[in-house]
């Protein structure tokens, strides 16, 4: 019969080995696609002033695991001296699928920013939809956020 320090070792490793398989079936935090580009390479600094444009791989910063694009090394540094104030929220995924407790992948075009807060959406058509309720899909989503992940 083992005893109970050996119990409690082994225990103990099975409860970290499924602790490490939830940890690598869930999502990643951060939606950078498989080329690893948050917002698929848009510059997040560009939505503060109401447009979406592509960033240049000439102006690039790593941050939460994704690479992010900017138009400019201004909208770089920007970006790299207050990222949460950029980054989008849930992640980077529709922020219509999260208000509803899934993932989705996002159109950079689909955005909206809320409260200085960028949102993005799977689509335009999406996007009305959520929109016709913010601050219900934003406090859904915010309660859904990031246990979502795991699903």
């Amino acid at each position: 019969m083992p005893s109970s320090s050996s119990t409690r070792m082994i225990l103990m490793a099975a409860a970290l080995g499924a602790a490490a398989v939830a940890v690598a079936a869930s999502k990643p935090h951060l939606n950078a696609g498989r080329d690893g580009l948050a917002v698929k390479g848009y510059d997040v600094v560009v939505y503060s002033d109401g447009a979406a444009r592509k960033g240049s791989t000439q102006f690039e910063h790593k941050w939460n695991g994704g690479t992010f694009r900017f138009e400019n090394a201004a909208n770089r540094d920007r970006f790299a001296a207050a990222p949460e104030r950029y980054a989008p929220q849930f992640g980077g995924y529709c922020a219509w699928a999260v208000s509803r407790g899934y993932t989705a992948d996002i159109d950079p075009e689909a955005f909206r920013v809320v409260d200085g807060k960028l949102y993005l959406n799977y689509s335009k058509s999406v996007q009305k939809r959520w929109e016709q309720d913010i601050p219900g899909n934003i406090a859904k989503g915010n309660a859904n956020w990031p246990a979502v992940l795991s699903k």
